[in-house]
């Protein structure tokens, strides 16, 4: 049986093809594109946990963890259209107890948040919304509900 002389090349070009393929979705923080996207994106975030900081210590903060920490928010955009798949906000915090022997106990949490978005929005929405909120981001009414960042974090934390 004689082989297809040029199916390696066929084979390369194929995945070579699929290497290159830009994926459907993207971290907000490179949409669109790491320059454009990366400074605006961290603006709103450090908004956000100004936020979640300044009521911490009255709400999330009073429960089993009174250091909760938030880690990360992280939101993923499809590349064509701007609208946001989802967005999770991450957090963690802990407990330590000095024991009599010396040994050090801990119970450690983390929580996986997600924020509660109206289907089809778009990144561009959401950060105006939180832009124009300033300091009261984690407050503002997300694109298209009437729910806040704020209202996700109670139902998850």
């Amino acid at each position: 049986m004689r082989a297809f002389p040029g199916r390696w090349l066929l084979c390369g070009l194929l995945l070579a093809g699929t290497a290159q393929a830009a994926p459907a979705f993207v971290d907000a923080r490179d949409y669109p594109d790491p320059a454009t996207g990366r400074e605006r994106f961290l603006a709103a975030e450090r908004m956000l946990v100004r936020g979640f900081d300044d009521i911490c210590g009255d709400t999330f903060c009073e429960g089993q963890y009174y250091n909760l920490w938030a880690m990360r928010l992280r939101c993923s955009v499809e590349r064509a259209t701007g609208v946001v798949a989802s967005c999770v906000w991450t957090f963690a915090g802990s407990e330590t107890w000095v024991q009599k022997d010396g040994r050090i106990d801990v119970d450690h949490g983390s929580y996986a948040c997600t924020l509660p978005l109206a289907p089809a929005t778009r990144l561009e929405e959401l950060l105006q919304v939180w832009q124009a909120a300033g300091h009261e981001a984690i407050d503002a009414p997300l694109p298209g509900t009437t729910t806040s960042v704020y209202d996700g974090l109670t139902d998850c934390l």
